[in-house]
């Protein structure tokens, strides 16, 4: 059985950082694909971050160069470094995992919060 499990999450000043940690189980680490997402209040999911097997990522502009994801295959973690945060980053932020064979849209997490004061 797959699970996720975020951590990390909370209350920070804008310009601050935080960073996001993912526990995966129940899966092979090195060939799974690994991402973040957001959803704010009101708003649709939003990609944030993804790492493929081979480490390629990808990000959009709107946190290019302040977000970093990474990842532990040995401990089965993913993690998002958050840097100069801004009020428009609070939302609650999800861990996803695909895996092959594994359902289209992946595994997903419960997430965390992440609240942005100005």
């Amino acid at each position: 059985q797959v699970q996720l499990v975020e951590s990390g999450g909370g209350l920070v000043q804008a310009g601050g950082s935080l960073r996001l940690s993912c526990a995966a189980s129940g899966i092979i680490s090195s060939f799974a694909t690994m991402a973040w997402y957001r959803q704010a209040p009101g708003k649709q999911r939003e990609f944030v971050a993804v790492m493929t097997p081979d480490r390629s990522t990808r990000y959009p502009d709107s946190v290019k160069g302040r977000f970093t994801i990474s990842r532990d295959n040995a401990k089965r973690m993913v993690y998002l470094q958050m840097n100069s945060l801004n009020p428009e980053d609070t939302a609650v932020y999800y861990c996803n995992v695909r895996t092959p064979g594994g359902p289209g849209d992946g595994y997903w997490g419960q997430g965390t919060q992440v609240t942005v004061s100005s």
